[in-house]
């Protein structure tokens, strides 16, 4: 079973107030992070017949771009550590919608890769992790939550730009589209202006002012060497000798490899089964407004006492639960199908966002999950950046579209029943662990104490007359033996 909820912050968060206003500019960012890339598959086909590419090099437009994302982790992270979550969000607004500005002029698929992909995703980067790292500094009892509410702007984003992007398309074709999605995207500099600096509940000193934790930047005269410690922190290997992290990344590679494959290519599989474009479309706005709902429900859900200290388990349910969906879309043909299909993909995969950052703070802690969650992205951008693409492929080889969702299905199941064993063996381990150390503790005070027992004899002997007569005897031998040699040589003198 999971421990508590870990408080290393040093004070304790007042699970409310500005928090929320900070978790709605939270929404709008996360929001724009994860349904930016999964909206952009609108415009996929358009831009293949303009710019002459295939499925596999469309879908690694989304795909680079949720990879820069999650690569741009430990930057982001160093970034907020230094600067703070409020500039570091407005940055990351002002980079990603400027791309999608230039992009829109773009002659060629790898201008596309460039802007869209790494400097639009580099962008995203620094909104997704300023925007996790205040809400754990935020909250505590009420985390879970908090986080969900904030991961549930994905599904709310995608719900709405799933319909508008199909909207732009007709009306500006794609190149418009991507400059008023740029504009759109620019709101995130508003969503960083809300996330004020962190300041501890404590009561006022006549001394100085109430100082701000982790949000409060640093000096500017910082030394070259510090700032080069701070960027090894974020990219601190010592998380691979705990088996909680290592079990928790295994399995969150193999969720993240077969995730974003069936969002991209929801919309043309069910064009290729006869469906209309925007009814196609609006299977992602459908999808959307499930997961929309699903997400803080999960968060509430989680932060009960039956479920809190099981969040590693309801995890792996999410993720069996969410693989499990797309083992059996292959086998539904009718609109009305893919409606259910889309209703339980949202259900599922809400699930498994509102936990997916929960769950590696219940394992690090606070003050350890900015660190942990740059390592956690910077690794995860494989997988992401090889999902899609081979989903992609598998279209482009056999021409059907029911092999990429046996792959996704099957690596993501896999990855759900893979931590759900492991976090049994896990759990047990640390019970024996705990076990061992509660016996050595207490072996140590064993002997601790038998040693200070015998101490307190030895003392208690050195103070009786036994033990003074004992000290005595040998003296008054050598003073018996330093009195007979004289005697003796006076017997051997003649008289």
């Amino acid at each position: 079973m999971s421990p508590g909820p870990a408080d290393d912050l040093g004070y304790k968060p007042l699970d409310g107030g500005w928090g929320w206003v900070v978790v709605f500019g939270a929404h709008i960012s996360i929001g724009f992070a994860y349904s930016t890339s999964k909206a952009l598959s609108i415009f996929f086909k358009a831009i293949q017949d303009d710019l002459g590419a295939s499925y596999s090099e469309a879908a690694w437009i989304s795909s680079i771009m949720l990879a820069a994302m999650y690569a741009g982790g430990p930057v982001s992270s160093v970034l907020v550590d230094r600067f703070g979550s409020r500039p570091v969000v407005i940055v990351g607004g002002l980079l990603c919608g400027v791309s999608m500005a230039i992009a829109s002029v773009g002659s060629s698929i790898i201008y596309i890769y460039f802007f869209i992909g790494i400097i639009g995703g580099f962008g995203l980067a620094l909104n997704l992790n300023a925007s996790l790292t205040i809400i754990s500094k935020y909250f505590l009892v009420k985390r879970p939550l908090a986080n969900g509410l904030a991961m549930a702007g994905s599904p709310v984003f995608l719900c709405l730009l799933a319909p508008l992007n199909q909207f732009l398309l007709d009306s500006f074709g794609w190149r418009g589209s991507l400059l008023i999605l740029g504009g759109l995207i620019l709101n995130c500099c508003v969503a960083g202006a809300l996330m004020r600096p962190v300041i501890p509940p404590s009561k006022p000193s006549s001394g100085s002012p109430q100082k701000m934790v982790e949000e409060q930047p640093k000096k500017r005269k910082t030394k070259l060497k510090e700032s080069c410690m701070k960027t090894a922190k974020f990219l601190d290997l010592s998380f691979f000798k705990d088996r909680g992290f290592v079990i928790y990344l295994i399995g969150n590679m193999m969720f993240i490899f077969g995730a974003y494959g069936p969002i991209v290519f929801l919309s043309a599989y069910a064009i290729d089964q006869g469906v209309e474009e925007y009814s196609a479309a609006y299977l992602l706005t459908i999808m959307g407004f499930v997961d929309m709902i699903v997400r803080p429900g999960t968060g509430l859900v989680a932060s009960s006492k039956w479920i809190r200290p099981r969040i590693q388990y309801f995890f792996s349910f999410a993720m069996v639960f969410n693989g499990t969906c797309h083992l059996l879309c292959p086998l539904l043909k009718s609109y009305v199908l893919l409606v259910v299909y889309a209703v339980f993909f949202g259900i599922s995969f809400g699930m498994v966002f509102a936990l997916i950052f929960e769950c590696l703070m219940d394992l690090m802690g606070s003050q350890r999950f900015p660190s942990a969650v740059g390592l956690v992205t910077i690794i995860e951008c494989i997988p992401m950046l090889l999902g899609p693409p081979a989903a992609g492929l598998l279209v482009d080889i056999f021409d059907d579209y029911k092999y990429l969702f046996f792959m996704c299905g099957s690596v993501i199941t896999a990855g759900g029943l893979f931590l759900f064993v492991m976090n049994i063996y896990n759990y047990h381990m640390l019970e024996k662990e705990k076990e061992k150390e509660a016996k050595d503790t207490l072996q140590n005070q064993k002997t601790v104490e038998t040693q200070g027992q015998a101490g307190v004899l030895e003392a208690e002997m050195k103070h009786t007359p036994e033990a003074a007569l004992e000290r005595t005897e040998p003296e008054a031998k050598d003073k018996n033996g330093a009195q007979r040699a004289p005697r003796q040589e006076d017997a051997e003198t003649p008289n």
